[in-house]
């Protein structure tokens, strides 16, 4: 099936498997059910079964699933079974804090190039990389194929930032400023929004106590 008729909340999920596969890869477990999956996700077990066949029959009737070839597929799927270079712009405490867990990870996504604008931060270094200039980001983007950015500058430069790095070649950006960006229809764009995501806690808090009180009704 075509990746356009693929809804994004199943995208999204992907990763999700592929990461307590892994961890069951870790722990030398070599086969998993819907079900297993299910329970430890609280997902439904359904809900895997067709998420996965959206990509093909990858399950065995009364086995499960083999856990290699799934990771190996589920990999090939989010295609990161090839390096995929991803280039940040904002070398602040929350640009070091994501470069420096660049260096943990295991998929072959990476953070090969940092950049500011703040003459006092360029140069420095952020373990094995260097902050460099805004104006070497195109000649970056092209030399080392880079086609994610990430943008962790203030909402205020954000959209300049967008532009300059969709007008230098990049295909999808992460934005963590807390503001909506305009992008072109071919530059997938996702955004990492703290502030909402804890005032929609706050909701919850308040809805569980409701919830709770009207148990003991």
């Amino acid at each position: 099936m075509k990746s356009d008729k693929i809804s994004e909340a199943v995208v999204r999920r992907l990763p999700v498997y592929l990461r307590y596969l892994s961890e069951l890869h870790q722990r030398e477990v070599n086969t998993v059910s819907s079900q297993e999956l299910g329970l430890r996700l609280d997902l439904n077990p359904a809900q895997i079964r067709k998420d996965l066949a959206y990509f093909g029959d990858f399950g065995r009737k009364g086995i499960g699933y083999d856990v290699s070839y799934l990771i190996e597929k589920i990999r090939q799927i989010l295609k990161i079974d090839q390096q995929i270079n991803v280039a940040l712009v904002g070398a602040g405490n929350l640009g070091h804090a994501l470069s420096n867990y660049n260096a943990y990870l295991k998929d072959n996504m990476k953070i090969v190039a940092v950049f500011d604008a703040y003459g006092p931060k360029i140069g420095s270094q952020i373990n094995s990389l260097k902050v460099q200039p805004m104006n070497e980001l195109s000649d970056s983007v092209k030399k080392d194929n880079i086609r994610i950015g990430i943008i962790t500058v203030p909402d205020t430069e954000a959209q300049n930032v967008a532009d300059q790095l969709i007008e230098s070649g990049i295909e999808a950006i992460l934005n963590f400023a807390p503001t909506i960006l305009k992008t072109p229809p071919h530059v997938r764009i996702h955004h990492a929004d703290f502030t909402t995501d804890l005032l929609s806690l706050a909701y919850y808090l308040e809805n569980g106590k409701d919830d709770e009180e009207d148990d003991d009704k």
